[in-house]
């Protein structure tokens, strides 16, 4: 055989050699993508069906959450909690009596690596508070100061009252303002818009003259009830006592107004301001089996404001998210990551526990598979609020049909939460869980914010949705798209 026609006959045999081995590779990695370094993406007909292996587990914590031994559990224990505590304003005796409760709590559960990390909070005090109206009749009036508000001097404030609907309103009758109560009237739109008066009315009041603001309280419904919350000074502008009044209140002194019937109101508060307190964020795990760093976080915060018992905000996102960790743990599961609890301190002083927690722990933010917070009620789940990639949020909207069972499958944009924000911002997917928030804001801050509002019921099907969504991420072989 001649030497060109045997390399010709090799060459062309190397070529179907060759062409073979593409083929073998094409259909080896049919609908995948392949990485920089050679290794195979799954494709979503893979995730799919790797979701779908989860049924089983999934039915078994529903089961267990809604009809087995835990039924009722987180309820049972949030009770004995809100009931023994009260209420847990940062800096308060009583959150460093729930902080401790908690602790002690987690390491009788039987959970891993249960300890605290220390956190600076904010320390204020509403202390005796009052205010009534002396014109044109005699009328006492239900207040709650807002937080990091100043005092009132010993004697209190008495004044003319000025009321307005919007500070565009309030604006245009500056000239008005000089040394008088501003009383705000404004329609509730929804709780992110109609908010900004409470955060502000102080501010905006003072920038006119006034001394001191009275704001309706942002509530959609109301018997009576004043509403406390946050609100912001700004260094530039003078300092004014502020508090919310009842709807009932504001309304009747709007109506006054209008008729142009004078109002004169005595305003006492003895709020203070402390130095900041040590306070801690309590934490508790499931280690992983296979990837321990890498972290799927649930959290709900432990702080409160000072009124109520704080069952519904946030107690009840806290216990749903400690019973997700026991409820793995009763059924023997240990999935491949590790399933961190976090329970924040200081969220209702604008996340001060998560903010430090973020600093603290953002060097390992690539470990952090997703981060999840309830802390919009435990009422009859709808579904899970979500923020991250497209890619992302196919596969929760793939796990959250395992929960169809108690037909809860919905997924929303976007996740929403005061503790995990810092996360999202820099590209950690986020979850909320979403319930009928239809009467959150009936009891929100307020003394109505008591166990009775809770529902055993919910707050097992809310259990159920919070752990299904959390095991399933932890277990997954791969983290969430970014």
């Amino acid at each position: 055989m001649n030497g060109h026609l045997w390399k010709r006959r090799k060459r062309k045999k190397m070529k179907h050699l060759f062409l073979i081995f593409l083929m073998n590779l094409l259909h080896q990695y049919a609908g995948k993508s392949l990485r920089r370094d050679g290794s195979s993406l799954k494709s979503f007909e893979d995730i799919k069906n790797e979701i779908a292996g989860y049924t089983d587990i999934a039915k078994a914590i529903i089961d267990l959450a809604v009809h087995g031994k835990a039924q009722n559990r987180s309820y049972e224990r949030l009770a004995v909690f809100a009931d023994t505590i009260g209420p847990r304003l940062s800096g308060s005796k009583n959150l460093e009596a729930a902080i401790k409760y908690m602790f002690s709590a987690l390491q009788k559960d039987g959970l891993e690596n249960v300890h605290l990390e220390p956190v600076k909070v904010p320390h204020w005090e509403r202390g005796e508070e009052f205010a009534v109206m002396l014109e044109p009749r005699n009328h006492s009036i239900a207040i709650l100061g807002l937080g990091n508000s100043i005092a009132t001097p010993p004697e209190g404030i008495t004044a003319e009252v000025m009321v307005v609907a919007s500070f565009d309103e309030l604006r245009k009758r500056a000239q008005e303002a000089k040394g008088k109560i501003i009383v705000y009237n404004q329609p509730f739109i929804s709780y992110g818009e109609t908010v900004q008066y409470r955060l502000q009315g102080a501010v905006e009041a003072a920038k006119v003259g006034a001394v001191a603001s009275l704001i309706r309280s942002i509530a959609s419904f109301s018997i009576h009830s004043p509403h406390t919350g946050e609100q912001s000074y700004q260094p530039d502008v003078p300092q004014i006592p502020t508090a919310c009044i009842t709807v009932e209140d504001a309304e009747m002194m709007s109506r006054m107004s209008l008729r142009g019937t004078r109002i004169v109101v005595h305003l006492r508060m003895g709020a203070k301001t402390y130095p900041d307190s040590l306070s801690f964020n309590t934490v508790a795990e499931i280690v992983g089996s296979k990837y321990p760093e890498q972290v799927v976080l649930v959290s709900g915060h432990l702080d409160s404001w000072d009124v109520g018992q704080g069952a519904m905000d946030d107690g009840g996102g806290a216990f749903i998210s400690w019973e997700a960790l026991s409820l793995i743990k009763d059924l023997g599961l240990r999935p491949k990551r590790t399933l961190r609890l976090v329970l924040w301190t200081g969220e209702e002083q604008g996340g001060v526990g998560a903010g430090q927690y973020y600093q603290l722990h953002k060097e390992n933010i690539s470990n952090f598979d997703i981060v999840m917070e309830s802390d919009e009620g435990t009422f009859q789940p709808s579904g899970l609020g979500f923020s991250g990639s497209a890619e992302a949020r196919d596969v929760v909207k793939e796990i959250m049909t395992l929960l169809q069972p108690i037909n809860v499958t919905d997924v929303f944009d976007p996740a929403d939460g005061t503790d995990i924000a810092y996360w999202m911002r820099d590209g950690v997917p986020g979850a909320s869980l979403h319930s009928d928030i239809n009467k959150y804001f009936w009891f929100h801050h307020s003394q109505g914010d008591t166990m009775t509002v809770q529902d055993p019921n919910q707050m097992n099907l809310c259990a159920a949705v919070w752990t299904v969504v959390s095991y399933v991420i932890a277990d997954m072989e791969d983290m969430l798209p970014r």
